[in-house]
């Protein structure tokens, strides 16, 4: 939904906005003003608690963490925006339809009190000739019923088609809404939704829930070095470890930037412990060649930080305990995973 904020408001949000981003170094896009004036505003909850996430944890601002902020909250809501327009032309198409169908109603109700009225002038015909018409009378209205019906099958197989190449379009915007347009994962807006799904599934099923959240160490430097190109082939590469790592149940996302997400169902910090060591491994085993020169620009490394959901707690608590793991296991070195229960162990955590 378009909000309209008066003058004196609108120039509130657009001196906050601007003030706030030059503050974090933000660059003054349009893309990047749109994020923050809504920041200002407050109007998106999510969106304000994805920033404050990173102020508090002190990472900057990024071009990536721009890009990534802008496609998970902006134009995500522009994706939404879609699925409403294609849910209305599929539900104009069913009503459609019904009107067709209703239209068929109305006809063989005629076509029926025609055939009870036939039927009668043929029961008290006095001679051939009455007979005659009555017969030629049927005939008629049955030819013009078969092809009224004829005419309404064709409107029928059209509209369906119709509705089935809306139904596709719709499934496919849908996707994309909640798909990050890099790496080809889940997006924030996906994982918010999925992790909140899972934690009241966990509640209701008394089962358990981790969450995983991996970082690759130094990516800024590596992009800086190498360029954002190679960068983004490095964030598509760690984006297919963690789908091919991320099965059944779990769900792997796009975080924000160069961070990662795995919701894990089912599982306890023991068995997430495990799938994070697979995807930490398996990235620190990859060389990154530029293909079309086969120029070496060797590895990199993920840390990985895990938390177990516990029940009643806020999703954000769970989060907040996750990213703190991951920053315990980059100050104990990088490359490496490290649990909650790491976090407890540690007085200066």
């Amino acid at each position: 939904m378009e909000h309209v904020d008066g003058p004196a408001q609108a120039k509130e949000y657009a001196d906050t906005a601007l003030g706030l981003m030059q503050q974090h170094e933000v660059p003054v896009t349009p893309i990047n003003f749109e994020v923050w004036y809504t920041y200002a505003s407050g109007r998106d909850p999510e969106l304000n608690e994805a920033i404050d996430l990173l102020v508090s944890n002190g990472q900057p601002f990024t071009q990536e963490q721009n890009g990534a902020i802008a496609q998970q909250f902006v134009r995500a809501a522009d994706t939404s925006e879609a699925v409403h327009e294609a849910s209305l032309k599929i539900e104009e198409s069913v009503n459609t339809v019904l009107g067709f169908l209703s239209e068929a109603n109305d006809g063989a109700t005629s076509y029926g009190e025609a055939l009870e009225s036939n039927l009668g002038e043929m029961a008290n015909a006095e001679n051939l000739e009455s007979l005659r018409r009555a017969v030629e009378t049927l005939v008629s209205d049955t030819k013009g019923m078969a092809a009224q019906n004829s005419l309404l099958q064709g409107r029928l197989e059209e509209s369906s088609n119709e509705i089935h190449t809306l139904r596709v379009h719709l499934e496919s915007v849908q996707k994309e809404a909640m798909t990050d347009a890099l790496t080809g994962i889940a997006n924030r807006k996906f994982f918010d939704t999925s992790l909140r799904q899972e934690a009241m599934a966990a509640i209701e099923g008394n089962g358990e829930l981790c969450l995983l959240l991996g970082d690759i160490d130094h990516f800024k430097r590596f992009n800086d070095t190498y360029g954002h190109q190679v960068g983004d082939q490095v964030l598509k590469l760690v984006g297919m470890i963690l789908k091919e790592c991320a099965t059944g149940s779990a769900t792997a996302a796009r975080y924000g930037g160069e961070e990662f997400a795995i919701v894990l169902p089912q599982s306890d910090l023991i068995e997430a412990e495990s799938l994070a060591e697979t995807v930490r491994t398996t990235v620190a085993s990859k060389r990154i060649r530029k293909r079309s020169t086969g120029e070496d620009f060797g590895n990199i490394t993920m840390s990985i930080g895990i938390a177990l959901f516990r029940r009643g707690e806020p999703v954000t608590d769970l989060i907040q305990r996750a990213d703190q793991s991951l920053y315990h296991a980059k100050n104990a070195g990088r490359n490496r995973v490290a649990t909650e229960r790491e976090l407890e162990s540690t007085p200066a955590a």
